[in-house]
């Protein structure tokens, strides 16, 4: 039964590489490689993955739940960098670029994680094959980076909104918002006043329902695109 749950897990985490944004574009002995270097781990609800500044030693994969990154400066303020959803990678500055992390990273609610430690990344890369792999699935990223940031600047926060709502949790008539409004704010590119307003007007509008963490769009709201 053991050797069955393992094979199961297995095949799971392989599952869910396969099909993320991120590594889609890796062979499948790459990511039989991947696999094998992966250690999942269940964090709860305000976890700190680990603290700005702090030593890199692996890089993340969200499977299930969210993940705020964010900056302090100097005077103990927070800036958001962005709110991770499941099927982000993140964290992998430190593979390649810096021996420390960035920014701070906290869970949001309770999350399943997959780790790739650093020292064993390393060893992958010294294969040409999964090198030549992993480069390529980069360069693919920072192509998504680049349409991430030509996004940001030519949609309104309007759009950007439902955007985020359809892709992180679907085309649906109601929903249970599980973060902050100034998370979302922060995850949709605009500040939290800006966004305020943006609800008021909606909801004047007609165009949804916002009581608590409960969100509801008008009928046939998504038809009408």
């Amino acid at each position: 039964m053991d050797a069955q749950k393992h094979y199961s897990a297995r095949a799971n985490i392989k599952n869910l590489l396969k099909n993320s944004d991120f590594f889609s574009g890796i062979s499948e002995p790459n990511i039989d490689r991947l696999v094998d270097i992966c250690i999942p781990k269940r964090v709860p609800k305000k976890e700190v993955l680990f603290l700005e500044g702090g030593e890199g030693h692996s890089a993340y994969f969200l499977v299930q739940g969210s993940v705020e990154l964010f900056k302090v400066d100097k005077n103990g303020k927070r800036a958001v960098i962005r709110v991770m959803g499941p099927g982000d990678f993140f964290a992998e500055v430190v593979l390649f670029e810096r021996a420390d992390y960035p920014v701070t990273a906290v869970t949001l609610e309770e999350s399943l994680l997959l780790l790739l430690p650093k020292y064993q990344a390393h060893c992958l890369l010294r294969v040409e094959d999964f090198r030549n792999d992993f480069i390529n699935m980069l360069i693919g990223k920072q192509r998504q980076l680049t349409d991430r940031i030509l996004h940001l600047m030519t949609r309104d926060a309007e759009e950007r909104f439902f955007h985020f709502l359809q892709e992180r949790y679907g085309k649906r008539d109601e929903y249970t918002i599980g973060i902050s409004k100034k998370k979302i704010a922060a995850a949709v590119g605009t500040n939290p006043e800006t966004f305020s307003r943006l609800i008021h007007r909606l909801r004047s509008e007609g165009t949804i329902r916002w009581e608590s963490d409960r969100l509801s769009l008008k009928p046939g709201f998504w038809n009408e695109g």
